[in-house]
Formats: C-alpha cells, sequence, structure tokens
C-alpha cells in the first residue's frame, strides 16, 4: 500500500507520525530535520536501525528494497519517506552546475524508480510519502494545490496519479486535520473509506481504515 501525505510546512505532515510503531516502522529523512514531537530520539534513530537521514534517492530506494525483501526486516511494517521533496531539491543542488538535459532526466528517473518501487513492495508493508506542495492559478482564475516538483518531467509524471491515497495535511481552528478530497486540490481517497471531508492527524488510523482496501 502506498499513502501520499502533502502539505505546507507546519501543516502537521511529520507529525501525523507520531503514533507509529517504532518497532515496525523505518523512516527515511531527508529533511534532515528530525521529527516533530517530544522524545522521538529515543524512539527512532540510527541504533535502533529504523531512522536514516539521506537525501540521496538512490539511498532511499536502497534501504526500500531491503525493507521489502530482506527476511530480517520482514516485521518492518511502514516505511516513510519525509519528504519526497527533500531527496528531489538535494539532487537538482548537487548538479546545479550542471546545464544539460540529462541532468533533469537523471532526476526524474530517480524519483520515479523509487515511487514505482513502492508500488510494487510486499503486501503487508505500507510506504507513506510526505511532500510539500505548491498552489497554481490557470488564466480563468481557478486555483489547485498539489505536490511541489522539480522540474517539467517530474510534472509530467503528474506523481499523485501513482498514489491511490493523497492526503492534505491543514490546521483549522489551531488543530491538525487532513483533507481527504476537495475540489482545490489533488486530495484523494478510496470511495467508501472515509465519510469525512476532513479527518484526525494520525497516518495509523489511516492505514488501519486503508487495509480493507
Amino acid at each position: 500500500m502506498i499513502i501520499g501525505i502533502m502539505g505546507e510546512s507546519g501543516s502537521g505532515k511529520t507529525t501525523s507520525l507520531r503514533n507509529l510503531d517504532p518497532k515496525t516502522t523505518v523512516i527515511v529523512d531527508s529533511d534532515k530535520k528530525g521529527m516533530s514531537w517530544k522524545g522521538w530520539k529515543s524512539s527512532f534513530n540510527e541504533k535502533a536501525k529504523n531512522y536514516v537521514k539521506t537525501d540521496f534517492p538512490q539511498v532511499a530506494l536502497q534501504a526500500l528494497q531491503r525493507v521489502d525483501t530482506e527476511e530480517k526486516l520482514k516485521h518492518i511494517k511502514v516505511f516513510v519517506v519525509d519528504t519526497i521533496n527533500g531527496l528531489m531539491v538535494a539532487d537538482e543542488m548537487r548538479r546545479a552546475k550542471e546545464k544539460n538535459y540529462d541532468k533533469w532526466m537523471d532526476l526524474a528517473q530517480s524519483i520515479y524508480d523509487l515511487v514505482d518501487y513502492a508500488l510494487k513492495v510486499r503486501d503487508d508493508l505500507t510506504v507513506v510519502f510526505l511532500a510539500h506542495t505548491q498552489t497554481e492559478r490557470d488564466d480563468s482564475g481557478y486555483s489547485w494545490t498539489r505536490i511541489k516538483t522539480s522540474g517539467k518531467k517530474l510534472d509530467k509524471i503528474v506523481l499523485e496519479s501513482k498514489f491511490p491515497t493523497v492526503l492534505l495535511a491543514k490546521v483549522v481552528d489551531g488543530k491538525y486535520y487532513f483533507e481527504t478530497r476537495s475540489n482545490f486540490s489533488t486530495a484523494k481517497t478510496p470511495m467508501g473509506a472515509f465519510e469525512d471531508d476532513l479527518i484526525e492527524n494520525d497516518i495509523v488510523k489511516v492505514i488501519d481504515v486503508l487495509k480493507d482496501y
């Protein structure tokens, strides 16, 4: 199962991970900022082998492949990338001086490979991609919010099309929520999974519901 969580900085994307079981979760922290709740370091760290700090897409993919295939890691049920934009931007900056077309092809390919592999993992493994958003407006004045990408090649992929579920993290009256559907964003969920447009910001509860889908 693959889930996308998008939102602006401070909207509660990382906060939604707070109830994940550290014994069955691996987090790739590509933003390298740490988690957003008190005491997270005692649960997620390199010594526990459930926390990887890297902004290399290839390293994130290798970590996912190991969790998916290695027998000793079959107890891992949730794999998180926080955020996919951290991988995109870091890859772009490392090759900032390159002006050729291949740079953008390589960037798109590395992100595509990671997301595409996530679609094929074992049935009992959930892959969660956190992503920053951008809001666009067309000539008619209509605006919508979607996952922010780097370069036109990644725009053509339309990352949301790869995710059966895309939740929009947002703050309403000082509380964190997930938006499950909207006319003004690419948020979407399987038909019948969630009755409300706004649900609790807790990825554990979301995963429990989506297991039936």
